[in-house]
Protein backbone atom coordinates (compact mmCIF):
# COMPACT_ATOMS: atom_id res chain seq x y z
CA UNK A 1 0.00 0.00 0.00
CA UNK A 2 1.80 3.29 -1.09
CA UNK A 3 2.27 5.29 2.03
CA UNK A 4 0.81 8.75 2.16
CA UNK A 5 4.26 10.07 2.11
CA UNK A 6 5.43 8.10 -1.20
CA UNK A 7 2.19 9.70 -2.24
CA UNK A 8 2.82 12.98 -1.25
CA UNK A 9 5.74 12.79 -3.19
CA UNK A 10 4.66 11.71 -6.56
CA UNK A 11 2.55 14.26 -6.57
CA UNK A 12 4.60 16.79 -5.89
CA UNK A 13 6.96 15.45 -8.42
CA UNK A 14 4.15 15.46 -10.71
CA UNK A 15 3.81 19.19 -10.17
CA UNK A 16 7.51 20.09 -10.74
CA UNK A 17 7.20 18.44 -13.98
CA UNK A 18 4.56 21.16 -15.38
CA UNK A 19 6.31 23.26 -17.97
CA UNK A 20 7.35 26.61 -16.56
CA UNK A 21 5.89 29.94 -16.98
CA UNK A 22 7.65 33.13 -16.64
CA UNK A 23 4.57 34.24 -14.89
CA UNK A 24 5.23 31.63 -12.22
CA UNK A 25 8.51 32.38 -11.86
CA UNK A 26 10.07 35.65 -9.86
CA UNK A 27 11.03 37.40 -13.08
CA UNK A 28 7.67 39.75 -12.28
CA UNK A 29 8.92 40.75 -8.79
CA UNK A 30 12.52 41.08 -10.35
CA UNK A 31 11.15 43.46 -13.22
CA UNK A 32 9.58 45.48 -9.94
CA UNK A 33 12.56 45.18 -8.08
CA UNK A 34 14.98 46.81 -10.86
CA UNK A 35 12.12 49.33 -11.62
CA UNK A 36 12.63 50.70 -7.88
CA UNK A 37 16.02 50.33 -7.77
CA UNK A 38 16.54 52.54 -10.88
CA UNK A 39 15.01 55.71 -8.84
CA UNK A 40 15.66 54.85 -5.37
CA UNK A 41 17.61 57.98 -4.33
CA UNK A 42 14.20 59.56 -5.46
CA UNK A 43 11.54 61.08 -3.29
CA UNK A 44 7.70 59.67 -3.21
CA UNK A 45 6.92 63.29 -4.01
CA UNK A 46 8.99 63.41 -6.74
CA UNK A 47 8.72 60.35 -8.23
CA UNK A 48 4.38 60.72 -8.02
CA UNK A 49 4.00 62.34 -11.25
CA UNK A 50 6.76 60.24 -13.57
CA UNK A 51 4.18 58.28 -15.85
CA UNK A 52 7.66 56.14 -17.33
CA UNK A 53 8.13 55.00 -13.76
CA UNK A 54 4.82 54.36 -13.15
CA UNK A 55 3.94 52.41 -16.58
CA UNK A 56 6.51 49.77 -16.09
CA UNK A 57 4.29 49.19 -12.79
CA UNK A 58 0.80 48.91 -15.28
CA UNK A 59 2.87 46.24 -16.82
CA UNK A 60 2.87 44.02 -14.37
CA UNK A 61 -1.31 43.78 -14.44
CA UNK A 62 -3.19 42.46 -17.01
CA UNK A 63 -5.86 45.14 -16.88
CA UNK A 64 -7.62 46.00 -20.19
CA UNK A 65 -6.09 49.38 -21.56
CA UNK A 66 -9.01 50.02 -23.40
CA UNK A 67 -10.99 50.68 -20.31
CA UNK A 68 -10.40 53.59 -17.85
CA UNK A 69 -10.96 51.79 -14.18
CA UNK A 70 -11.39 54.56 -11.84
CA UNK A 71 -13.50 52.27 -9.01
CA UNK A 72 -10.33 50.05 -7.81
CA UNK A 73 -12.23 50.93 -4.31
CA UNK A 74 -14.54 48.52 -4.54
CA UNK A 75 -12.49 45.38 -5.70
CA UNK A 76 -8.98 45.79 -7.60
CA UNK A 77 -7.60 43.84 -10.20
CA UNK A 78 -4.30 41.74 -9.15
CA UNK A 79 -1.04 41.94 -10.73
CA UNK A 80 -0.22 39.16 -12.98
CA UNK A 81 2.41 37.46 -10.36
CA UNK A 82 -0.57 37.33 -7.64
CA UNK A 83 -2.93 35.98 -10.56
CA UNK A 84 -0.85 33.27 -11.77
CA UNK A 85 -0.03 32.02 -7.49
CA UNK A 86 -3.49 31.59 -6.89
CA UNK A 87 -4.10 29.35 -10.20
CA UNK A 88 -0.79 27.45 -9.04
CA UNK A 89 -2.26 26.69 -5.66
CA UNK A 90 -5.71 25.93 -6.93
CA UNK A 91 -4.34 23.65 -9.51
CA UNK A 92 -2.30 21.83 -6.93
CA UNK A 93 -4.87 21.49 -4.59
CA UNK A 94 -6.92 20.30 -7.28
CA UNK A 95 -4.60 17.30 -7.81
CA UNK A 96 -5.68 15.69 -4.53
CA UNK A 97 -7.56 17.95 -2.01
CA UNK A 98 -7.39 16.18 1.27
CA UNK A 99 -3.94 16.05 1.22
CA UNK A 100 -2.30 18.52 -1.26
CA UNK A 101 -4.53 21.66 -0.11
CA UNK A 102 -5.12 20.33 3.55
CA UNK A 103 -1.91 19.11 4.51
CA UNK A 104 0.51 21.07 2.23
CA UNK A 105 -1.31 24.49 1.29
CA UNK A 106 -3.19 25.06 4.27
CA UNK A 107 -0.56 25.21 6.55
CA UNK A 108 0.91 28.02 4.87
CA UNK A 109 -1.56 30.66 6.36
CA UNK A 110 0.69 30.90 8.80
CA UNK A 111 3.71 32.22 7.16
CA UNK A 112 1.16 34.84 5.66
CA UNK A 113 -0.06 35.76 9.35
CA UNK A 114 2.84 36.42 10.02
CA UNK A 115 3.93 38.51 6.93
CA UNK A 116 0.83 40.25 7.42
CA UNK A 117 0.93 40.73 11.11
CA UNK A 118 4.82 41.91 10.67
CA UNK A 119 3.39 44.41 7.84
CA UNK A 120 0.56 45.94 10.16
CA UNK A 121 2.42 45.58 13.34
CA UNK A 122 1.30 43.33 15.94
CA UNK A 123 1.67 40.01 16.89
CA UNK A 124 0.65 37.18 14.59
CA UNK A 125 -1.47 35.51 17.39
CA UNK A 126 -3.66 39.08 16.59
CA UNK A 127 -4.49 37.84 13.20
CA UNK A 128 -7.17 36.37 11.57
CA UNK A 129 -6.81 36.10 8.07
CA UNK A 130 -10.75 36.34 6.37
CA UNK A 131 -12.26 36.95 3.39
CA UNK A 132 -13.14 40.45 2.88
CA UNK A 133 -13.95 43.53 5.94
CA UNK A 134 -17.35 42.60 6.03
CA UNK A 135 -16.68 39.34 7.70
CA UNK A 136 -13.78 40.54 9.97
CA UNK A 137 -16.67 43.27 11.23
CA UNK A 138 -18.84 41.03 11.66
CA UNK A 139 -17.00 38.98 14.05
CA UNK A 140 -16.84 41.89 16.35
CA UNK A 141 -19.55 42.99 16.11
CA UNK A 142 -21.90 40.03 15.90
CA UNK A 143 -19.06 38.66 19.07
CA UNK A 144 -19.36 41.48 21.44
CA UNK A 145 -21.71 40.91 24.31
CA UNK A 146 -24.25 44.11 24.53
CA UNK A 147 -27.30 43.92 26.63
CA UNK A 148 -31.43 45.69 26.14
CA UNK A 149 -30.58 49.49 25.55
CA UNK A 150 -26.88 49.47 25.38
CA UNK A 151 -25.80 51.65 22.52
CA UNK A 152 -23.44 51.81 19.56
CA UNK A 153 -22.33 54.96 18.38
CA UNK A 154 -21.10 55.32 14.42
CA UNK A 155 -21.64 57.86 12.19
CA UNK A 156 -24.29 58.15 8.96
CA UNK A 157 -21.74 57.59 6.44
CA UNK A 158 -20.59 54.50 7.43
CA UNK A 159 -20.55 51.80 5.03
CA UNK A 160 -24.24 50.04 4.79
CA UNK A 161 -23.49 46.49 5.69
CA UNK A 162 -22.09 47.49 8.76
CA UNK A 163 -24.98 49.74 10.01
CA UNK A 164 -27.09 46.78 8.61
CA UNK A 165 -25.38 45.08 11.03
CA UNK A 166 -26.03 46.98 13.80
CA UNK A 167 -29.52 47.34 12.80
CA UNK A 168 -30.22 43.18 12.91
CA UNK A 169 -28.90 42.93 16.54
CA UNK A 170 -31.37 46.00 17.39
CA UNK A 171 -34.31 44.03 16.06
CA UNK A 172 -33.19 40.91 17.66
CA UNK A 173 -31.60 42.09 21.13
CA UNK A 174 -32.77 45.45 21.44
CA UNK A 175 -29.58 47.42 21.37
CA UNK A 176 -29.75 50.85 20.24
CA UNK A 177 -27.52 52.24 17.44
CA UNK A 178 -26.99 55.66 17.34
CA UNK A 179 -25.47 57.94 14.43
CA UNK A 180 -24.55 61.44 13.76
CA UNK A 181 -23.97 63.11 10.52
CA UNK A 182 -20.79 65.41 9.75
CA UNK A 183 -20.04 67.61 6.82
CA UNK A 184 -17.95 66.80 3.82
CA UNK A 185 -15.35 67.52 3.84
CA UNK A 186 -15.05 67.84 7.60
CA UNK A 187 -13.40 71.57 8.86
CA UNK A 188 -11.26 69.29 10.66
CA UNK A 189 -10.25 65.99 12.14
CA UNK A 190 -10.50 67.38 15.63
CA UNK A 191 -13.89 68.25 14.58
CA UNK A 192 -14.63 64.70 13.88
CA UNK A 193 -12.95 63.73 17.19
CA UNK A 194 -15.37 66.35 18.99
CA UNK A 195 -18.28 64.70 17.39
CA UNK A 196 -18.01 61.47 18.63
CA UNK A 197 -16.96 62.60 22.23
CA UNK A 198 -20.10 65.23 22.22
CA UNK A 199 -22.40 62.20 21.07
CA UNK A 200 -21.22 59.66 24.14
CA UNK A 201 -23.77 59.13 26.81
CA UNK A 202 -23.80 56.69 29.85
CA UNK A 203 -25.49 54.36 27.63
CA UNK A 204 -22.80 54.08 24.90
CA UNK A 205 -20.55 51.00 24.99
CA UNK A 206 -19.50 50.77 21.28
CA UNK A 207 -17.94 52.84 18.99
CA UNK A 208 -17.93 52.13 15.60
CA UNK A 209 -15.33 54.26 12.79
CA UNK A 210 -14.02 53.88 9.45
CA UNK A 211 -10.90 54.48 9.52
CA UNK A 212 -11.30 55.91 5.64
CA UNK A 213 -14.69 56.06 4.60
CA UNK A 214 -15.92 54.53 1.53
CA UNK A 215 -18.01 57.35 0.40
CA UNK A 216 -15.66 60.56 0.23
CA UNK A 217 -12.30 59.11 0.92
CA UNK A 218 -12.19 61.04 4.67
CA UNK A 219 -9.65 59.82 6.71
CA UNK A 220 -10.83 59.78 10.93
CA UNK A 221 -8.34 60.46 14.09
CA UNK A 222 -8.59 56.64 15.15
CA UNK A 223 -5.89 57.19 17.68
CA UNK A 224 -7.61 59.80 19.26
CA UNK A 225 -10.83 58.02 18.82
CA UNK A 226 -9.32 55.06 20.14
CA UNK A 227 -7.80 56.26 23.25
CA UNK A 228 -11.04 58.33 23.79
CA UNK A 229 -13.29 55.20 23.75
CA UNK A 230 -10.93 53.03 26.07
CA UNK A 231 -9.92 56.07 28.49
CA UNK A 232 -14.49 55.83 29.55
CA UNK A 233 -14.14 51.90 29.44
CA UNK A 234 -16.23 51.71 25.63
CA UNK A 235 -14.94 48.97 22.72
CA UNK A 236 -13.78 50.97 19.69
CA UNK A 237 -13.80 48.85 16.48
CA UNK A 238 -12.23 50.33 13.04
CA UNK A 239 -13.24 49.46 9.68
CA UNK A 240 -10.22 49.57 7.55
CA UNK A 241 -11.57 48.29 4.53
CA UNK A 242 -10.61 51.29 2.53
CA UNK A 243 -7.61 51.66 4.40
CA UNK A 244 -4.91 49.17 4.50
CA UNK A 245 -2.07 49.08 1.77
CA UNK A 246 -3.65 52.39 0.76
CA UNK A 247 -1.54 54.89 2.66
CA UNK A 248 1.21 53.65 5.61
CA UNK A 249 0.63 53.49 8.85
CA UNK A 250 0.88 50.37 11.50
CA UNK A 251 -1.02 49.26 14.75
CA UNK A 252 0.74 50.83 17.32
CA UNK A 253 0.25 54.61 15.39
CA UNK A 254 -3.56 53.55 15.54
CA UNK A 255 -3.67 52.52 19.39
CA UNK A 256 -7.09 49.99 18.23
CA UNK A 257 -7.98 47.21 19.89
CA UNK A 258 -10.26 45.93 16.73
CA UNK A 259 -9.19 46.38 13.39
CA UNK A 260 -10.94 44.71 9.99
CA UNK A 261 -10.05 45.00 6.31
CA UNK A 262 -10.35 43.43 2.91
CA UNK A 263 -7.18 42.92 0.79
CA UNK A 264 -8.48 42.93 -1.98
CA UNK A 265 -8.69 46.47 -2.73
CA UNK A 266 -5.62 48.40 -2.14
CA UNK A 267 -3.24 45.43 -1.34
CA UNK A 268 -4.49 44.29 -4.81
CA UNK A 269 -4.38 40.53 -3.06
CA UNK A 270 -6.60 37.64 -4.29
CA UNK A 271 -10.49 38.65 -4.34
CA UNK A 272 -12.35 37.32 -1.39
CA UNK A 273 -9.06 37.93 1.47
CA UNK A 274 -9.80 40.24 4.35
CA UNK A 275 -8.04 40.21 8.36
CA UNK A 276 -9.36 41.26 11.07
CA UNK A 277 -6.55 42.30 14.30
CA UNK A 278 -7.68 41.88 17.94
CA UNK A 279 -5.96 43.21 20.47
CA UNK A 280 -4.60 39.65 22.55
CA UNK A 281 -6.67 40.06 25.78
CA UNK A 282 -9.42 41.09 24.05
CA UNK A 283 -9.53 37.86 21.86
CA UNK A 284 -11.44 35.88 24.81
CA UNK A 285 -14.36 38.34 25.21
CA UNK A 286 -15.30 38.21 21.69
CA UNK A 287 -17.31 35.07 20.29
CA UNK A 288 -16.35 33.62 16.69
CA UNK A 289 -19.42 33.98 13.90
CA UNK A 290 -19.15 30.06 13.59
CA UNK A 291 -19.02 28.20 16.40
CA UNK A 292 -15.30 26.64 17.78
CA UNK A 293 -14.57 25.10 20.60
CA UNK A 294 -14.09 26.13 24.11
CA UNK A 295 -10.21 24.98 23.64
CA UNK A 296 -9.67 27.83 21.46
CA UNK A 297 -11.23 30.63 23.56
CA UNK A 298 -8.05 32.64 23.69
CA UNK A 299 -6.84 31.65 20.11
CA UNK A 300 -7.07 34.19 17.16
CA UNK A 301 -7.85 30.78 15.00
CA UNK A 302 -11.55 30.37 16.30
CA UNK A 303 -12.34 33.39 13.88
CA UNK A 304 -11.24 31.11 10.89
CA UNK A 305 -13.80 28.56 11.32
CA UNK A 306 -15.44 28.76 8.42
CA UNK A 307 -15.52 25.18 7.15
CA UNK A 308 -13.69 24.27 4.06
CA UNK A 309 -12.10 27.04 2.12
CA UNK A 310 -9.83 27.27 -0.58
CA UNK A 311 -5.89 27.71 0.71
CA UNK A 312 -5.24 29.38 -2.83
CA UNK A 313 -7.25 32.61 -2.23
CA UNK A 314 -5.24 32.69 0.88
CA UNK A 315 -1.95 32.22 0.20
CA UNK A 316 -1.28 34.16 -2.74
CA UNK A 317 -1.91 37.36 -0.41
CA UNK A 318 2.02 36.60 -0.04
CA UNK A 319 2.91 37.81 -3.12
CA UNK A 320 0.55 40.75 -3.28
CA UNK A 321 2.13 41.99 0.12
CA UNK A 322 5.81 40.90 -1.58
CA UNK A 323 4.58 43.71 -4.51
CA UNK A 324 3.11 45.91 -2.95
CA UNK A 325 6.26 46.42 -0.77
CA UNK A 326 8.27 46.29 -3.87
CA UNK A 327 7.15 49.66 -4.74
CA UNK A 328 6.99 51.12 -1.09
CA UNK A 329 3.71 52.24 0.84
CA UNK A 330 4.83 56.11 1.31
CA UNK A 331 5.24 55.44 -2.73
CA UNK A 332 1.91 54.52 -3.31
CA UNK A 333 0.34 56.84 -1.69
CA UNK A 334 2.19 59.62 -3.25
CA UNK A 335 1.09 59.16 -6.61
CA UNK A 336 -2.46 58.19 -5.03
CA UNK A 337 -2.86 61.81 -3.94
CA UNK A 338 -0.83 62.91 -6.92
CA UNK A 339 -3.58 61.49 -9.32
CA UNK A 340 -6.23 62.55 -6.92
CA UNK A 341 -5.10 65.70 -7.28
CA UNK A 342 -4.57 66.02 -10.93
CA UNK A 343 -8.67 65.45 -11.70
CA UNK A 344 -9.99 66.94 -8.14
CA UNK A 345 -8.11 70.10 -8.81
CA UNK A 346 -8.85 70.53 -12.44
CA UNK A 347 -12.88 69.57 -12.20
CA UNK A 348 -13.02 72.16 -9.22
CA UNK A 349 -12.41 74.80 -11.62
CA UNK A 350 -15.77 73.89 -13.12
CA UNK A 351 -18.85 75.70 -12.34
CA UNK A 352 -21.40 73.28 -10.47
CA UNK A 353 -18.79 70.88 -8.69
CA UNK A 354 -18.07 71.01 -5.84
CA UNK A 355 -15.24 68.18 -4.37
CA UNK A 356 -16.25 66.77 -1.41
CA UNK A 357 -12.96 65.30 -0.39
CA UNK A 358 -10.37 67.36 1.71
CA UNK A 359 -6.82 68.18 -0.14
CA UNK A 360 -5.24 67.54 3.43
CA UNK A 361 -2.78 64.70 3.26
CA UNK A 362 -3.95 63.42 6.42
CA UNK A 363 -7.16 63.30 5.84
CA UNK A 364 -7.57 61.41 2.36
CA UNK A 365 -5.43 60.13 -0.08
CA UNK A 366 -6.54 58.17 -3.22
CA UNK A 367 -10.06 58.13 -2.87
CA UNK A 368 -11.80 60.92 -3.48
CA UNK A 369 -15.72 62.45 -4.40
CA UNK A 370 -17.69 65.32 -6.05
CA UNK A 371 -20.79 66.20 -6.93
CA UNK A 372 -21.21 67.37 -10.50
CA UNK A 373 -23.80 69.91 -9.96
CA UNK A 374 -27.36 69.67 -11.17
CA UNK A 375 -26.46 66.12 -13.55
CA UNK A 376 -27.43 62.75 -12.40
CA UNK A 377 -25.00 61.12 -11.09
CA UNK A 378 -25.92 56.95 -11.59
CA UNK A 379 -26.89 59.02 -15.63
CA UNK A 380 -23.49 60.63 -15.48
CA UNK A 381 -21.69 57.01 -14.40
CA UNK A 382 -23.64 55.31 -16.84
CA UNK A 383 -22.86 57.69 -19.69
CA UNK A 384 -19.06 57.39 -18.80
CA UNK A 385 -19.35 53.96 -19.22
CA UNK A 386 -21.40 53.36 -22.15
CA UNK A 387 -19.75 55.76 -24.37
CA UNK A 388 -16.53 56.25 -22.79
CA UNK A 389 -15.50 53.35 -21.04
CA UNK A 390 -14.82 55.13 -17.61
CA UNK A 391 -15.48 53.19 -14.14
CA UNK A 392 -16.62 55.17 -11.72
CA UNK A 393 -18.70 54.86 -8.50
CA UNK A 394 -22.19 56.86 -8.27
CA UNK A 395 -23.42 57.45 -4.53
CA UNK A 396 -26.62 58.07 -3.54
CA UNK A 397 -26.76 58.97 0.08
CA UNK A 398 -29.12 60.90 2.00
CA UNK A 399 -27.28 63.82 2.75
CA UNK A 400 -25.23 63.86 -0.60
CA UNK A 401 -25.29 62.39 -4.12
CA UNK A 402 -21.45 62.34 -5.94
CA UNK A 403 -19.30 60.15 -7.72
CA UNK A 404 -16.35 58.33 -6.43
CA UNK A 405 -13.01 58.39 -8.45
CA UNK A 406 -10.60 55.93 -7.23
CA UNK A 407 -7.68 55.27 -9.37
CA UNK A 408 -4.86 52.58 -8.15
CA UNK A 409 -1.04 52.06 -9.13
CA UNK A 410 -1.41 50.84 -12.83
CA UNK A 411 -3.67 54.05 -13.83
CA UNK A 412 -1.54 56.76 -15.66
CA UNK A 413 -1.65 60.54 -15.86
CA UNK A 414 -3.35 60.26 -18.94
CA UNK A 415 -6.36 58.19 -18.05
CA UNK A 416 -7.50 60.72 -15.05
CA UNK A 417 -7.11 63.37 -17.61
CA UNK A 418 -9.09 62.00 -20.06
CA UNK A 419 -11.94 61.39 -17.31
CA UNK A 420 -11.68 65.35 -16.43
CA UNK A 421 -12.18 65.79 -19.40
CA UNK A 422 -15.17 64.46 -20.56
CA UNK A 423 -16.56 65.58 -17.22
CA UNK A 424 -15.60 68.83 -18.35
CA UNK A 425 -17.35 68.73 -21.59
CA UNK A 426 -20.44 66.97 -20.09
CA UNK A 427 -20.89 69.78 -17.46
CA UNK A 428 -21.06 71.88 -19.99
CA UNK A 429 -23.16 70.25 -22.85
CA UNK A 430 -25.08 68.11 -20.54
CA UNK A 431 -25.19 64.23 -20.74
CA UNK A 432 -26.73 63.68 -24.67
CA UNK A 433 -30.05 62.01 -24.76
Amino acid sequence: MTSRRRFLGSLMSASAAVPVVPALTNHALAHVARTVGAVAGRSPADLAPDDDFWREIQNAFTVDRAIINLNNGGVSPSPRIVQEAMRRYLEFSNQAPVVTMWQVLEPEIEAVRRRLAADFGCDPEEMAITRNASEALEIVQQGLPLQRGDEVLTTTQDYPRMITTWQQRARREGIVLKQFPFPVPPPSMDDLARRFEQAITPRTKVLHVCHITNLTGQIFPIRTICQMGRARGLEVIVDGAHAYAHFPFTRDELDCDYYGTSLHKWLLAPHGTGFLYVRKEKIPGVWPLMAAGPSQDADIRKFEEIGTHPAANHNAIAEALTFHQGIGAERKAARLRFLRDRWARRLEQVPGVKILTSYDPKQSCGLASFTPGALDVGKLAGYLWDKHKIIVTAIAHPEFNCLRVTPNVYTLTAEVDRFAEVVEETMKKGIPA
